[in-house]
């Protein structure tokens, strides 16, 4: 086991994982940023034309609501074949993590979506009221009570975006992504070197768990700022 563990944090193998470290981080920080600005247009687009929305727009609703569970109901991997010819008309590649940030914006864009617009919809309808009944237009409604009142919940779902991201950066590795899952299917299964493998695991595991504090730590915070006002 010492001899293992040895292996594991030498520097041949953290020569190979850090590089791939760093391509993981790179896809997961642009494409969570990409799906956190069309999620937030999206769920909050599918909140304000509900029936029982701000602005009823049932029918389009519908039409867009099914193309967000189509794509939803769809696997990560098959979505991403999907989409990748497209992504190499954006990027000019079909490989790499340039070329793969498309698809793992398409992905998760509809989870988040429908994460914001749950977290909008558990805002107290008494406070929606009250805006209306103070003359506050829908763009006020949005910005200064939906999104402010929901904001903890949305800080905890973009936690989860980020570590489902990261899980997916894992699947398109097989498919010639780059990152920590390329090197742990190229170089841990196919090659069986299981120090490698195991290095791999320990990254996520802390990248993991430090998301998931951070994401604790500034709901707690906000929540807390809130019962002091």
């Amino acid at each position: 086991m010492t001899e293992f563990l040895a292996q594991v944090f030498s520097a041949e193998v953290w020569g190979y994982v850090l590089p791939a470290t760093w391509q993981t981080i790179y896809m997961t920080a642009v494409s969570t940023t990409i799906t956190i600005c069309f999620g937030l247009l999206f769920g909050i687009l599918l909140y304000v034309t509900d029936k029982d929305g701000l602005h009823p727009l049932p029918i389009f609703n519908k039409v867009f609501g099914a193309i967000i569970n189509s794509v939803l109901s769809l696997p990560s991997m098959i979505v991403i074949l999907l989409f990748l010819p497209l992504s190499k008309m954006i990027v000019g590649v079909s490989y790499g993590p340039k070329a793969f940030i498309v698809c793992l914006s398409i992905v998760c864009i509809p989870i988040f979506s429908r994460m914001v617009e749950n977290s909008v919809l558990e805002v107290a309808k008494g406070k929606v009221e009250a805006a209306k009944a103070m003359g506050a237009s829908n763009l006020d409604i949005i910005f200064k009570v939906m999104l402010p009142e929901s904001l903890p919940t949305l800080i905890r779902n973009f936690v989860v975006l980020t570590i489902t991201l990261i899980s997916i950066t894992a699947i398109a590795g097989s498919f010639g992504a780059g990152g920590l899952g390329e090197l742990a299917v190229r170089f841990g299964y196919n090659r069986y070197r299981s120090d490698i493998l195991a290095a791999v695991i320990i990254v996520l595991l802390v990248v993991v768990e430090c998301l998931q504090l951070f994401g604790a730590f500034i709901s707690k915070k906000i929540l807390k700022k809130r019962h002091l006002v």
